[in-house]
């Protein structure tokens, strides 16, 4: 989905004109309606003010244009799955089990490595599988680059 349809189906799911949409993030009715074209797109401040607003990451109203992972488990993200900030601000860098309010949920990656392995196994792959994996995978995250 374009920005352009983000935007559009964000707005009339909450029922607000363009007009409406405009007064909350301080722009004109003519700029909401440029976005809906495609015309333009919105600036980096007023993307972080409708991520607020609409409660999605500015990746969703981007389209989507990366695939986010969880950068201290590796977990694929969602707005759903996002993490918040102590402000209530999505963080588009970690998962909700990983960073939660400001804090680190494991400041030790041996820690987080035991409890994944117990709950990723299954599926043809034993715990000491996921294991090897993790341990190759979360050194990559920055959350854990040294």
């Amino acid at each position: 989905m374009d920005t352009k349809d983000v935007i559009r189906k964000l707005r009339t799911e909450k029922g607000w004109a363009q007009d409406t949409l405009a007064g909350k993030v301080h722009v004109t009715r003519q700029a909401v309606s440029r976005w809906e074209t495609g015309e333009t797109i919105p600036g980096a401040d007023t993307l972080k003010l409708l991520s607020r607003l609409f409660g999605v990451s500015v990746n969703t109203l981007l389209g989507e244009p990366r695939r986010l992972i969880c950068q201290c488990c590796g977990m694929p993200l969602d707005d759903g799955l996002m993490s918040r900030e102590a402000d209530g601000t999505l963080n588009e860098a970690y998962c909700k089990w990983c960073y939660d309010g400001g804090k680190f949920a494991y400041s030790d990656m041996e820690e987080l490595i035991g409890f994944l392995s117990g709950h990723m196994a299954g599926d043809g792959r034993t715990p000491a599988q996921v294991r090897e994996y993790l341990e190759s995978l979360l050194p990559q995250l920055d959350h854990w680059k040294k």
